[in-house]
């Protein structure tokens, strides 16, 4: 075993919970996992983890032993990296977590554009609507949209988002017309959970703050899942613009209310430290922060530029 092999290791399976998760973050399998770790251990000659059937935790050697194990990996990772940059070249994994509709289809894109340019990094990109801790679950880097709740991450503003109200153009052709927030009354609205406002639905008129009492028979913690649902005719949704740009450009969906404004959301990078950053992850953070900042319309960063 290759001691970095078995450091690299040791801080998966310490960061991921358990040998299994371990295995699927480095790629491997949990015996080759179980292994090198059984051989670190043996090597320092200390027992780094309590083992029952079903989960594994640090022992207090393993709990002393993980900040200088990380530290060590981040430095050696930043050294290789630092020789490669020198001759032109990115190398290594990023591992990035972002909302599911966000991700598949945005992030995607941007990473596979940013890979195009620097073939030797690897990304591991875990996608979920829920919070998601950077640190617990090991992560270099997440994109949020919304309010920051944990300042202390380091935030990169990289662009704003609005809240549109949308609905089907059949659903529109035989409804009443929605002329004001307060006609939304009169309409089967679909109630996106994960809004802090819930069933009162925010907006500005007149430059003044106002809440709208929505109701209708769908309530969904998934804006993908609502978004499907307006598509079916089901009613009206109040949408994040990302996830539904596309739709409105191509008419499958239309906008309503489109000069009263509702939440301005801000997209964000958030990393945990810039001192140890690797020179791929700051490259990448910059690439996104370049991206962003020529876009015009959320379609422009699905295409080449």
């Amino acid at each position: 075993m290759d001691l970095v092999d078995g450091m690299k290791t040791f801080a998966a399976a310490a960061e991921a919970g358990s040998f299994t998760a371990a295995a699927d973050r480095l790629g491997t399998s949990s015996k080759l996992v179980s292994k090198y770790i059984g051989q670190l251990e043996d090597r320092l000659g200390v027992r780094l983890f309590h083992r029952t059937t079903r989960r594994i935790s640090l022992t207090e050697a393993g709990t002393q032993y993980y900040p200088q194990c990380v530290r060590l990996i981040e430095e050696l990772d930043a050294l290789e990296a630092g020789l490669k940059a020198e001759r032109g070249q990115l190398s290594g994994s990023i591992r990035l977590t972002a909302p599911v509709h966000f991700g598949g289809l945005y992030l995607q894109a941007l990473m596979h554009r940013f890979h195009q340019q620097h073939p030797a990094v690897r990304f591991d990109m875990r996608l979920s609507d829920e919070y998601v801790d950077i640190a617990d679950g090991g992560f270099d880097l997440a994109l949020r949209i919304g309010r920051l709740e944990d300042s202390s991450f380091i935030a990169k503003r990289l662009s704003q988002s609005s809240l549109w109200v949308v609905a089907s153009p059949r659903y529109l052709a035989q409804a009443q017309a929605i002329l004001t927030p307060q006609d939304l009354s009169a309409h089967p609205c679909i109630i996106d959970t994960n809004l802090r406002s819930g069933a009162r639905w925010p907006f500005y008129v007149d430059g003044v703050p106002t809440k709208v009492k929505v109701s209708g028979a769908f309530s969904v913690n998934s804006p993908t899942a609502l978004r499907n649902l307006v598509l079916q005719d089901a009613g009206v949704g109040l949408i994040p613009d990302y996830i539904v740009a596309g739709d409105v450009a191509s008419g499958r969906l239309a906008r309503v209310l489109a000069d009263v404004p509702s939440v301005q959301m801000t997209v964000q990078a958030l990393y945990l430290d810039a001192r140890y950053m690797p020179l791929r992850l700051r490259r990448f953070i910059d690439f996104l922060g370049a991206e962003f900042a020529t876009m015009r319309t959320w379609q422009d960063l699905l295409s080449a530029r």
